[in-house]
C-alpha cells in the first residue's frame, strides 16, 4: 500500500521494532498525527480468544474518564413515562414503533447509539438485520437494554464506549482526540485496558492480550508493550 508524504515522514518517527510503554506510545500517536482535522486516537488490541466459542465471546462497555471528544447522538426506544425520562435524560431521539419503517424503508441513521428498555426489545428486534452489522443493536452486556435510561444516556455522553471482539478476534476502540492531552489518552487507554483485562474469559489458555497497537487516524501505528498484561 502507497503512502502519502506526511505519512511517511510520520512514520520515520516511530521505531517499528519497539514495543513503547503506555505513555511514550501515546506521546507518539499524537506527535505522529498531522492531518489537518482533529484526528481520533484509536487502539487495536489483538487478542488469544477464539470468538467462535460463545464464552471466548468479549463484549462490554466502559466509561472513559476523559470522554471521548466525539458527540454522541443518542436514540432512545421507549414506552410510556420512560419517553419523557429519557427526553429530560438528554436523548436525542425517543420513540417506538413508529420508527420503525424511518429507519427499515427510509435509511434513517442519525444516531450513534441505541438504548432501549427491555419492554421494547420486540419491537427493536425487527431492526436486526439494519442495527446489527453497524454494531447498533442494544445489548444488556453494554448496558444499552436497561429501565434506567437515565444512567445509560449518562454514561453514553460522559464518554462511555463499547468493546466487543470482531470476526478476526481484535477490539477496536477509539480512546480520544489528538487535541487531548497525553494524560487524557493515557487514562483513558488505562481505564480500557483495564475493562478489558477485567473481561478475560476464565476458561482461556495461554496469552490473552497479544498485542496493542495505538494510532491517530491518518497516522502510523505504534506498539505497545504487552508485558505487564
Amino acid at each position: 500500500m502507497k503512502h502519502g508524504k506526511k505519512y511517511n515522514e510520520s512514520a520515520k518517527l516511530v521505531d517499528r521494532a519497539t514495543f513503547y510503554e503506555i505513555e511514550d506510545a501515546v506521546a507518539l500517536a499524537k506527535k505522529s498525527a498531522t492531518a489537518k482535522f482533529d484526528e481520533t486516537v484509536e487502539v487495536h488490541i489483538r487478542t488469544g480468544c477464539d470468538g467462535r466459542h460463545a464464552e471466548q465471546q468479549i463484549r462490554g462497555a466502559v466509561v472513559l474518564p476523559n470522554g471521548t471528544g466525539k458527540t454522541v447522538r443518542v436514540l432512545v426506544f421507549a414506552k410510556g413515562d420512560k419517553i419523557a425520562e429519557a427526553e429530560a435524560a438528554g436523548a436525542d431521539y425517543v420513540g417506538g414503533d413508529e420508527l420503525i419503517p424511518k429507519i427499515q424503508n427510509d435509511g434513517w441513521l442519525d444516531f450513534d447509539v441505541v438504548v432501549a428498555t427491555p419492554d421494547m426489545m420486540g419491537v427493536v428486534g425487527r431492526l436486526g438485520k439494519v442495527l446489527g452489522p453497524k454494531g447498533l443493536m442494544p445489548n444488556p452486556k453494554a448496558g444499552t437494554v436497561t429501565m434506567d435510561v437515565t444512567k445509560a444516556i449518562n454514561d453514553i455522553k460522559a464518554g462511555k464506549i463499547e468493546y466487543r471482539l470482531d470476526k478476526t478476534n481484535i477490539i477496536h476502540c477509539p480512546i480520544g482526540k489528538v487535541s487531548f492531552t497525553e494524560e487524557q489518552l493515557t487514562q483513558n487507554l488505562n481505564a480500557l485496558l483495564e475493562a478489558i483485562v477485567k473481561a478475560r474469559p476464565s476458561n482461556l489458555k495461554g496469552q490473552y492480550l497479544r498485542s496493542i497497537t495505538l494510532s491517530s487516524t491518518m497516522g502510523p501505528g505504534v506498539k505497545v508493550s504487552v508485558a505487564k498484561f
